[in-house]
Parts: C-alpha cells; structure tokens; sequence
C-alpha cells in the first residue's frame, strides 16, 4: 500500500541525520518511542519543505484533496487538526497513530508537538532572519521540542537540564543551517542572519556561487564557533544523565562537534556541498563528549 511506502519513506530519513536518532543499544520501548516522535518531527519538516512522497497519500490521511497537496499552510493547518485527536481521539494519519501509543505512555504534553508546527508555518512565512536573536527564536520552536521530547520520554526532564538541552538543540539546528546553506537558499530561504551577512560583506549573490569567498567561509566560521559555543554551554547535560541515556546524549552533542569538524575540514566552504563527517569521526567525538562529561562530572 501507498500509506506504508510513504510513512516508510519518512522514517527512513534517520539514517541521514548527523546523529543517530534510536541507536540499537537502547531499550527497545525508547527506541519505538523516540522513533515515533522523529517520524512526526521529520514529516512536519517534510509537509513545511513540500518534500512529502508523491501520490497524495499524506494529504489524503490529512483530509486534504491531493489536488491541494501543494498548499503546505493548508496541510500543517490539516496536520495540526490530526496531532490534537491524539490527544482527545484517534488520529487519521499512520505516522501519527504510531506516535499515540508513546504519547499516552510518556504523558506527552502537545506543545513541543506544536512548536514544531509552528516552526514549519513560520518557514512559508519567513524567509530570512534579521538578527541572531531572531535566529534563535525560530529554533526555539524548530529545535528545542525534539531534546525536550527525548527528556520527556526518558523520564529526565528537570529545568536544567532541558536548559541545557535546548542549548545542544539549537547548535545542531544552527549546524544543519551551516551544512544546507545551498539547498535553503534553493527553497529561498537564509538561515544566516543579515547583520552577520553584513558585517563580513556577504550578499545573496555569494551564496550563489559554486564556491564561498574568503567573506563567506569568514562568515560561516563565524557562525560555526557560535554553536560550538552552545554545544560546550550544553554539554553537561550528558554528564547528568547516566547508562544508555548518557551514551544517547553523547551521540547527540559528538554529532554536531563531528558536523563542525566536517564544515572546518572544507575550510568552512559549505557551497559545493553539505560537509558531512565519517562514522569514524562521530565515533572519536563520542569518546571525547563522555570523558569531558566525566571531568565535568
């Protein structure tokens, strides 16, 4: 069937992250929860992106006529509807029932669910982002909910640590802008905030190009040493959890340092292509997070 193809299709995307999303040494009711949660977070990024799977199956399970499968307001709107009957009754869409299960289970709450909508409709209304405050409130939404999730379904939420948590989220959100700069730019959209822009002489027309001028990597390594500074800011989280959930979290902070690794490796020329670091490179920084949470610790 169409429907398992498609939901298929969006689960399959984890294997793309810099990170691994609900690696194998984890229990196995963590893993179907955390990987229900991504399946929601990677198709309200898909629906945002206009990236869904051909055919119309998602728009169809969502209410929509296919023939408005193109409207992504409509379909978030569409969506929206569906996350709250898993809430109070029983979703349409086979991504979102999969997700009922672990929300009942875990006593999740809609809002980081929400935020992630929320992002999403930002994005056909927001193109480019004036200041870096203003960039870190989009990933407030964009960003944050998913570690706050991982937190919630863990059972380790606490202030701190999801002020830490949401200081590795919006870094890895940063990371991912750095690495995409090319393909935003292809759906019209800059992540790199204009007054940074302007400060080192970079215009839209230099993102364009095939490579970055020296004023374009100045400008990336710019950004790129302001999340490394909130993954360090972060860091400590993984030092206050501990067994499986530790090695997670040291998964999810070495995936951004490996990612950053790449970008520097390309002379922090992000426009042939995304810099993308090797197994072996995440490996080394996994160690490297665990000992530093141990001296932290």
């Amino acid at each position: 069937m169409r429907t398992g193809s498609s939901s298929r299709t969006t689960l399959d995307k984890a294997t793309e992250e810099n990170f691994p999303v609900a690696p194998f040494f984890l229990p196995r009711a963590w893993r179907d929860d955390l990987m229900a949660v991504y399946g929601y977070a990677r198709l309200v990024d898909d629906i945002g992106d206009g990236d869904l799977a051909p055919g119309g199956a998602d728009a169809r399970h969502l209410g929509v006529d296919p023939a408005e499968a193109d409207d992504r307001l409509l379909l978030l709107d569409a969506f929206e509807t569906d996350l709250r009957r898993v809430f109070d009754g029983t979703p349409h869409h086979p991504l979102l029932k999969a997700l009922q299960p672990t929300v009942r289970r875990r006593s999740l709450t809609p809002e980081p669910f929400l935020g992630l909508i929320a992002a999403n409709r930002q994005d056909q209304q927001v193109s480019r982002y004036g200041t870096y405050e203003e960039l870190v409130v989009y990933c407030e939404l964009s960003a944050n909910p998913v570690g706050r999730l991982v937190l919630a379904i863990t059972g380790t939420a606490s202030p701190e640590r999801v002020r830490r948590s949401d200081a590795v989220c919006t870094a890895l959100q940063i990371v991912e802008h750095l690495q995409d700069v090319k393909e935003d730019l292809g759906r019209d959209r800059i992540y790199l905030p204009a007054e940074d822009m302007a400060r080192f002489h970079v215009t839209e027309a230099d993102l364009a190009a095939p490579r970055g001028s020296a004023s374009v990597r100045a400008l990336v390594a710019f950004e790129a040493e302001r999340a490394g500074s909130l993954l360090n800011e972060g860091t400590p989280l993984v030092g206050s959890v501990h067994g499986r959930l530790k090695l997670l979290l040291a998964g999810f902070v070495a995936g951004g340092r490996a990612a950053l690794d790449a970008v520097a490796a390309a002379g922090h020329d992000v426009l042939p292509g995304p810099p993308k670091p090797t197994k072996a490179r995440l490996m080394r920084e996994v160690g490297a997070v665990l000992r530093r949470a141990r001296r932290e610790g």
